[in-house]
């Protein structure tokens, strides 16, 4: 009898991207998908965070790109690849829960925005999906279009402002929700409108709106289409 793990095991690698603005439950559907299904999982939002924190850390002036760009490649960024825990350190440090914070969240787009910063994280995103033996869930902003344009799946998340605003104040426990949707309407206009690897759904993305949605139906619905490549992809390799 076939378990789950063998399933997964002896199932088609397949890559995953999972692109949207904050607050569409991206990383939660991200990490129960690949959970499930026995995939590698990466939050690239988080290597950003990192580098962002980094930069603070370091007292790099974050108006101004050019000085972003001169140390791009100094941070030395590992991220864990395992939905169950995921980790993220910068130059051996745990920085889990420093990336989280208000300061790093707030300057996060600018730090992001700069090309070479952008070079040097998609550069170490593609290394991770590579050598992901068994498949990948991939969450971000920019996967499908820039990162890794060949996915085998690119489902692009989306919702109201007034959902996601809901979310992420509940997420940070009691923020104001007025506050919280307008600051994310200011990053989606920032990450939407940058010259590098702006935010945008993939010509061939799968749009799934969860604004009406809990967090296990979007889970659902994700993993009904990752199983339904995966036996598109069986199904090519058997007629070979």
């Amino acid at each position: 009898m076939e378990t789950a793990g063998t399933a997964a095991s002896t199932a088609p690698a397949v890559i995953v991207a999972i692109d949207g603005p904050s607050g569409t439950g991206k990383s939660s559907t991200s990490k129960a998908v690949a959970a499930q299904l026995g995939l590698s999982y990466l939050d690239t939002g988080a290597q950003y965070r990192a580098i962002t924190w980094w930069m603070v850390h370091h007292g790099i002036d974050i108006t101004d790109p050019s000085a972003i760009a001169a140390v791009a490649a100094k941070a030395e960024i590992v991220s864990g690849t395992d939905p169950a825990a995921p980790t993220i350190t910068v130059d051996g440090v745990d920085v889990a829960g420093p990336i989280r914070t208000q300061e790093v969240t707030s300057k996060v787009s600018a730090v992001s925005a700069v090309p070479e910063v952008r070079t040097r994280i998609t550069e170490l995103q593609r290394s991770i999906a590579a050598g992901a033996e068994r498949g990948i869930v991939v969450e971000g902003r920019d996967i499908g279009t820039t990162v890794l344009p060949d996915a085998d799946l690119k489902i692009f998340l989306t919702a109201s402002p007034e959902a996601r605003a809901a979310r992420r104040s509940g997420e940070l426990k009691g923020a104001d929700i007025h506050a919280t949707r307008e600051a994310l309407i200011k990053r989606d206009a920032a990450d939407s409108g940058r010259k590098t690897s702006p935010l945008a759904k993939a010509g061939d993305a799968v749009e799934v709106d969860t604004t009406d949605l809990t967090l296990q139906q979007v889970i659902e619905c994700v993993v009904t289409l990752v199983e339904e490549k995966r036996a598109a992809t069986e199904e090519k390799r058997a007629a070979k």
